[in-house]
């Protein structure tokens, strides 16, 4: 028997704002032209899109200003 779990609404908006905060820690720290910020940045906007269609006001935690 497959048991599946499936992640309510407050647990992926917790878990997408800690990762939010920590990706724009990485970025911060990285050379804006590296590979690694230009991978950092397509998982930002990923985020960005996630909380967006949550409902989650950003405005406070965006530390990227771009």
């Amino acid at each position: 028997m497959e048991v599946t779990e499936k992640m309510s609404k407050e647990e992926l908006m917790k878990i997408s704002v800690e990762e939010f905060s920590r990706i724009q820690d990485w970025m911060l720290a990285s050379p804006k032209d590296s590979e690694a910020y230009t991978g950092m940045k397509k998982r930002y906007d990923e985020l960005k899109v996630i909380l967006a269609s949550l409902s989650v006001n950003i405005t406070g935690i965006d530390k990227i200003k771009d």
